[in-house]
């Protein structure tokens, strides 16, 4: 009985849409249930994905550091002639050394100064092969030059070609820009300037402070050949270097990109943090449709009691109450995940951080609405299930 009177009368729909006030107070309840989960979520992954973003557009398939190096946060370097050695073995093409530091710059208009991360390499090693990187690195060759990340913090200030400004309390000049973003090592932006100009800033930078110089890396990149077994090939390394360094290959379950976000996630507060406050979304969420469903049931008790008075059973109005919960988390979803959008493009613009709206993602807070909006309806069913045919007559 119940199929074919669905068919013809879609009685959950009408349920819903029947009151246009109370059918849009229920879209904005569910929809904001969403909003909450996709902030929390997002903003989780967008610290994940922000402090992998660098080391996934590293050119090299195998990775060399310092075995103390926990993090790219910790400044440990390595001696150079290790990628030399690397060199020699068969199947490497090539190795590349990266520099890094953190050094306070200038606002140009507010004077204010900020910690920012300066990465340098030699211009002639396509280390890092973004766009803006390579359109300019005759510019970069000039003394005393850099380029300027366009997704840093407004701390930083302008971020433009063409600026004068103060790092490390020295001259500087941007001669150009790229696009990366902002992380934790990163803090408020990033600049990029060849090696040798990283060594007129940092090769002497006080006696509190380590100096710099040509004889240690802080990242080696080891360029792979196209048939070689890059696995093997990251054992050789394993077994011919010395113990002093780490060899780990870029990508893959125990990669060195893998092997970051697992260090943060471990050692850090953050997944605790978001993972509960998405539930807490979804607990609100769970609340509202409960709310929305029992109130629905409620404006209908006659209704169903009639129904029940003419032979329907409970089988058919548990039926009703999930449609309805179905219908609310995918109408629900909706506008949820929309405005979701909107703000995550919103905060990737103000924090210079990551935000990544997957199909994974989105399908898996989809399944966390349609759970929210079935056990909302299970809590109402039991309202159902107690009508009273008598009561039609109340």
């Amino acid at each position: 009985m119940f199929r074919p009177m669905f068919r013809r009368t879609p009685l959950a729909l009408l349920n819903l849409i029947h009151d246009r006030r109370k059918f849009l107070t229920s879209l904005a309840g569910v929809s904001f249930a969403v909003l909450l989960m996709f902030l929390f979520n997002g903003f989780m992954n967008a610290l994940y994905d922000s402090q992998l973003q660098l080391l996934q557009r590293l050119n090299g398939e195998i990775i060399v550091i310092n075995r103390l190096k926990t993090t790219m946060f910790v400044p440990r370097s390595f001696a150079r002639r290790r990628l030399y050695q690397a060199r020699a073995l068969a199947g490497v093409v090539d190795a590349y050394p990266l520099y890094t530091s953190e050094a306070n710059w200038k606002n140009p208009e507010t004077r204010k100064t900020r910690p920012v991360r300066v990465l340098a390499f030699n211009l002639a090693d396509p280390v890092l092969p973004l766009p803006g990187v390579l359109a300019n690195l005759e510019a970069l060759k000039q003394p005393n030059t850099a380029l300027i990340d366009t997704q840093a913090r407004a701390e930083v200030g302008p971020t433009r070609a063409g600026l004068s400004s103060e790092l490390a309390e020295r001259r500087i000049h941007i001669v150009g820009t790229f696009s990366l973003g902002t992380d934790f090592a990163a803090g408020n932006g990033n600049l990029i300037m060849s090696d040798v100009n990283f060594l007129r800033y940092f090769a002497n930078r006080g006696p509190e402070e380590d100096e710099r110089s040509f004889a240690t890396a802080d990242i080696g990149l080891i360029k792979v050949a196209p048939d070689a077994d890059i696995e093997r090939l990251v054992q050789t390394l394993r077994d011919t270097l010395p113990n002093d360094v780490l060899v780990l290959p870029r990508d893959g379950p125990e990669g060195f990109v893998q092997r970051e976000r697992i260090y943060w996630q471990d050692n850090t507060n953050i997944g605790f943090v978001f993972t509960l406050l998405t539930v807490m979304g979804f607990v609100v969420g769970i609340i509202l449709v409960y709310q929305i469903l029992y109130t629905d049931v409620a404006d209908h008790w006659s209704e169903y009691a009639t129904l029940k008075a003419m032979g329907y059973n409970n089988q058919f109005f548990i039926g009703v109450v999930i449609q309805e919960s179905v219908l609310l988390s995918m109408i629900g979803f909706i506008p949820g995940f929309l405005v979701s959008s909107l703000l995550y493009a919103l905060a990737a613009g103000t924090t210079g951080l990551v935000f990544k709206m997957t199909l994974t993602r989105v399908l898996a807070l989809y399944g966390l609405t349609l759970l929210m909006c079935l056990i909302s309806g299970a809590m109402a069913m039991r309202k159902v299930q107690s009508a009273d045919p008598a009561e039609v007559f109340n």
